[in-house]
């Protein structure tokens, strides 16, 4: 980033721009913490039968924790100077390792959620990856994985220049642009890959089913939910790619103003999940309308008087 960028938060014009990011991480938090507390009442409690559930709780906490790494230093270093980065080695530590790790989990996620959906619908039966149990130790499994191939920051990165200043950078190593091009393959071309693959195969057996005329309750339900995921899924394709490539290879030749609007659109997604799934998956809708105004959908019976 460039110094300039501070002096801009004086200009109207850029002001849209570099507030932005902070009202992501308002918005997408409560956004995500309330998709989380929806996906845990009564009616979604039964993960065996919709085991998916699983991943759709787990994204929406990661999608939490991703405003609160490079997105919320885009609106820190421009508007106040500093980014969390820079405040301290602890901090320049833990989220140099979020900002990577929650990615590339996020995307992981969304990967095996496309799996998921591709065998719910293709095979008759429940497999080994569609058995909650199991789901949540491939969940963890992710999460370990990219603990462990991110875990490099916390040992190597960080440390402190001969002026007193933090430097986020490592001394035995170049850990920029390199990591960069990691990501942009862990969290950007493997996943697109495979998410269009396994989305192919999903859009055709939900024509499949389309065709089909009797259709029974659990393929119903099936169908319902992976519409939404699909939407949820392409969407991420098309609105995380282009930031991350700007990033990892025309970082220095692209001013501030197109690289913090496409990292807003890449954040932006990451806030998306509520209302896609309240606009696409009408029993998610029908339970946020419960949540709110309960008064509506369980009206209070009116209870007669003692007759004196």
């Amino acid at each position: 980033m460039s110094n300039t960028t501070v002096n801009l938060s004086i200009n109207p014009k850029y002001l849209f721009i570099l507030y932005y990011p902070l009202t992501l991480v308002i918005v997408g938090t409560i956004f995500n913490f309330f998709t989380f507390i929806i996906l845990c009442q009564s009616n979604f409690k039964n993960t065996k039968i919709r085991p998916t559930l699983h991943y759709m709780r787990t994204i929406a906490i990661f999608d939490i924790l991703m405003l609160y790494g490079w997105n919320l230093d885009h609106y820190l270093h421009s508007v106040h100077g500093f980014t969390l980065q820079h405040y301290s080695i602890l901090f320049c530590k833990f989220f140099s390792f979020l900002n990577y790790f929650s990615a590339q989990v996020s995307a992981w996620l969304r990967v095996f959620i496309c799996f998921d959906r591709y065998v719910s619908l293709s095979q008759l039966h429940k497999t080994w990856f569609n058995k909650s149990k199991n789901i949540l130790l491939i969940i963890a499994s992710i999460i370990i994985f990219f603990t462990l191939i991110n875990l490099h920051f916390f040992l190597f990165a960080c440390y402190i220049n001969v002026d007193g200043s933090i430097n986020h950078h490592a001394r035995f190593y170049r850990v920029y642009p390199l990591w960069d091009y990691v990501n942009l393959c862990l969290y950007n071309c493997l996943p697109f890959i495979l998410m269009m693959i396994f989305n192919s195969g999903v859009i055709y057996h939900l024509i499949r089913l389309r065709q089909t005329i009797k259709l029974s309750n659990i393929r119903i339900q099936h169908r319902s939910i992976t519409i939404t995921l699909v939407i949820t899924t392409f969407l991420f394709l098309i609105m995380t790619t282009p930031a991350t490539i700007l990033f990892a290879f025309f970082y220095k030749t692209t001013n501030f103003l197109a690289l913090y609007s496409f990292d807003s659109i890449l954040y932006t997604y990451h806030i998306l999940s509520f209302p896609l799934y309240l606009l696409t998956f009408g029993e998610f809708r029908r339970t946020v309308f419960r949540f709110i105004n309960p008064i509506i959908w369980h009206p209070i019976q009116p209870t007669s008087l003692p007759i004196t």
